[in-house]
């Protein structure tokens, strides 16, 4: 199998390139998107079915064409399910329209590059040469690909304690992918959860648990005892942020507090850094950058990353009748006691133990941070000195233009990355705005080494 562009991977990231390319690519063209999900496009976060789960991006804000900024709201409007640009429309909505986009552009069979979706994994790139990459798929077939773009997303995170401190009697009791909903039909109206993680992914589980009749008690325990925050649609304009000269990550958030503290809105401030944020991490020191990971990230993901503020007043009235508990604090160990899961935990600043007995244990940490460990194909990329890890856990090493650098900081010729996978270059490259200008970006320098070279790989082979 001989392809001029190989797409990797099944979530966001891929459909958006994908769709760039079909719009870009002649029609003597071929692409293989390679991928094993089903759900192609449309990945975790854009699968689900349950109405309460929302974007956290105004419609507005969510075409995946950048140069067609009211590509979504049109759509909406067409399927009858028109929503002001400043509000949120459903997830599930926002997966057909996707769907709807991409097949739009495959029915124009005459007018595009020829696409083949291939339902399976590249668990491995064999060897690089004149013609291009060489992947396998699922250990047996090889694929070539003149030009590859790598879009694998991250995996889940783990548990927040380690493996050998989990009781094995209760382990049935513990979800670990809570993304799979069905996980729902199996608790009680007056179980009582207990939700490890504190983020947007235990909002999503919190609000699935009401729509389903749950009325039990809910825990919810992470480090910091940190909750989200909403969207406010009266704060006004972005502001400028006043940055001092310096980087150091101590005198940045210095003098963000005290543009806010000189009455702007924080949500005006934090607006504002949006357009700057990738190339204020470029000016950090690798020093600078693992200290904002480390003492600062936090805060900046509840602040930074806000949600539907419909959603938050549902959410919050529970914290306020006290149905919801936060607890700040380090797990220790989860045991088990007649049936139900003992979470132990050392509260934050303290140094004696306490202990949430729940019916369930949910692991609402998120996706990890964007690592490589989750990916075979990776991992043997990087053994190959092929890609070189971040090692602060930030994907691989990129350029600017998405081109992927093996371990000595050289551009691999017709290799790009897409998505998450490219947070060590770019920081902020986990949401639809940012992710759609880069595989634009990253489509056009494919075409335009296409129409440049003008022989496609089936016409030299």
């Amino acid at each position: 199998m001989a392809y001029d562009v190989a797409v990797v991977g099944a979530g966001f990231s891929a459909i958006a390139v994908t769709i760039n390319l079909l719009k870009q690519l002649p029609c003597d063209c071929s692409i293989a998107v390679i991928g094993d999900d089903p759900g192609f496009g449309r990945g975790t976060a854009y699968r689900s079915e349950f109405y309460i789960h929302r974007l956290n991006v105004p419609a507005g804000r969510m075409s995946v064409l950048p140069e067609e900024p009211n590509n979504f709201l049109e759509w909406l409007e067409k399927k009858g399910r028109s929503v002001s640009p400043e509000l949120f429309a459903s997830r599930n909505d926002y997966g057909l329209y996707l769907r709807d986009t991409l097949a739009g552009l495959l029915r124009n069979r005459n007018g595009r590059a020829r696409v083949d979706f291939i339902r399976r994994k590249a668990t491995g790139c064999v060897t690089s040469d004149a013609d291009g990459w060489r992947f396998r798929i699922d250990g047996t077939a090889d694929l070539l690909a003149r030009q590859v773009v790598l879009c694998l997303g991250v995996g889940a995170a783990r548990l927040p304690v380690k493996d050998d401190m989990i009781d094995h009697a209760i382990r049935r009791r513990v979800i670990e992918s809570p993304w799979r909903l069905s996980w729902l039909s199996r608790v009680g109206r007056d179980d009582s959860i207990c939700l490890l993680g504190s983020g947007l992914t235990m909002i999503d589980q919190v609000l699935a648990l009401r729509a389903q009749g749950h009325r039990g008690a809910i825990h919810v325990l992470s480090r910091r005892g940190l909750l989200p925050h909403p969207h406010d649609l009266r704060h006004g304009a972005p502001q400028k942020p006043e940055l001092p000269e310096t980087r150091e990550i101590s005198q940045i958030l210095a003098a963000l507090r005290k543009q806010v503290r000189s009455g702007v809105a924080w949500r005006s401030v934090m607006d504002g850094l949006r357009p700057i944020t990738q190339s204020l991490w470029q000016e950090l020191t690798d020093a600078q950058k693992a200290r904002f990971l480390r003492h600062a990230m936090p805060w900046w993901n509840v602040h930074r990353h806000r949600i539907d503020p419909a959603l938050y007043e549902r959410f919050i009235g529970l914290v306020e009748g006290g149905t919801l508990i936060n607890h700040a604090g380090y797990v220790q160990a989860i045991d088990e006691n007649r049936g139900r899961a003992c979470i132990h935990y050392r509260p934050r600043g303290e140094q004696s133990q306490r202990t949430i007995a729940a019916d369930w244990v949910v692991n609402c940490t998120g996706m990890e941070r964007a690592g490589i460990a989750h990916s075979p194909l990776l991992r043997e990329m990087r053994d190959n000195e092929i890609v070189s890890a971040n090692p602060l856990g930030l994907g691989i090493e990129v350029d600017t233009q998405s081109r992927v650098m093996n371990n000595r900081g050289e551009i691999q010729p017709g290799l790009f990355a897409v998505g998450a996978l490219t947070a060590s270059r770019f920081w902020e490259i986990t949401a639809v705005p940012d992710i759609r200008v880069q595989a634009k970006a990253v489509a056009d320098h494919i075409a335009a080494d296409c129409a440049q070279d003008g022989t496609h790989i089936a016409q030299a082979l």
